[in-house]
C-alpha cells in the first residue's frame, strides 16, 4: 500500500528488454535507506519487488501482464521515474489509498500555466470513467492528485509548485503517457452496488438508484 506522496525521482540507469518483460536498474538515494531485498517501491506508480540492491540503486523485474498494462514499457535509458516506498504503519498518511496496481494509460493532451499552477489535461481510457469526478482523488505515474475538472473524455489536474519540482508530471510533453490508479475505495463502493443490484433478495434496485439520481 502507498499513499501517492512521491518520495524522490530516480533515474533509470539499466533496461534488460526481453519480448514482453523487462529488468529495470534504478538510481536512487532515499527509498534506499532501509531497503531489504523483498520491499515494494512503486516506480510511477507500479509496484515492483526489490531484486538487488547497492548503496545508490536497485534492480526489480516487470512481468508480462504489468509489461503489457503500464507504461513502463516506454521507460528508457536515463529516464526519470517517481519512487515511493511501501508506507509504514507509523507515518503521516498525506495522500490516498494507492495500491500500485495501475488501471489504465492516459496521454497528456494539454498543459497550460495560470500564475503558479501547472494545468494539465490527460486523456483516459473509457474504463476508468465511473471512478472519477471533480474534486476526487486520482493517482497519476503514482502521485497523490486531486481532479481539477472532468469529461467523458478528459481529466485536468492542477499541479502546485511543490508537486511540479517533486515528480516528474511537470517535464512530461503533450503526447506522453501516464499510468492512471482510479480511487481503490469508489471502485469498492461500485462492486458493493453491482453485487446488490444482482442479488434478486436486495430492496437496491436500478430505478431506486436512478430514482435518486445515481445512474
Amino acid at each position: 500500500m502507498f499513499t501517492g506522496i512521491i518520495e524522490e525521482i530516480g533515474t533509470v540507469e539499466e533496461v534488460i528488454s526481453g519480448a514482453q518483460s523487462l529488468q529495470l536498474a534504478i538510481a536512487a538515494s532515499k527509498v534506499l535507506e532501509d531497503v531489504r531485498l523483498g520491499d515494494s517501491i512503486a516506480i510511477n506508480g507500479v509496484c515492483l519487488t526489490v531484486t538487488s540492491f547497492t548503496a545508490d540503486r536497485f534492480t526489480a523485474d516487470v512481468m508480462p501482464e504489468t509489461f503489457q498494462s503500464t507504461s513502463l514499457r516506454k521507460v528508457n535509458r536515463g529516464s526519470k521515474v517517481n519512487l515511493e516506498r511501501a508506507m509504514s504503519a507509523n507515518g503521516r498518511f498525506g495522500g490516498h489509498f494507492v495500491s500500485g496496481h495501475v488501471d489504465g494509460i492516459g496521454t497528456i493532451s494539454g498543459k497550460k500555466r495560470v500564475e503558479n499552477a501547472l494545468y494539465i489535461d490527460i486523456s483516459y481510457p473509457s474504463e476508468c470513467a465511473p471512478y472519477l469526478l471533480p474534486k476526487g482523488s486520482v493517482a497519476l505515474d503514482g502521485t497523490s492528485l486531486t481532479i481539477f475538472h472532468v469529461t467523458d473524455r478528459e481529466l485536468t489536474i492542477s499541479l502546485i509548485p511543490h508537486t511540479q519540482e517533486e515528480s516528474i508530471l511537470a517535464a512530461k510533453a503533450i503526447g506522453d503517457s501516464v499510468n492512471i490508479e482510479c480511487d481503490m475505495l469508489a471502485k469498492y463502493v461500485e462492486r458493493m452496488m453491482n453485487r446488490k443490484v444482482q442479488e434478486p433478495s436486495s430492496n437496491v434496485t436500478m430505478d431506486l438508484l436512478e430514482k435518486h439520481g445515481f445512474a
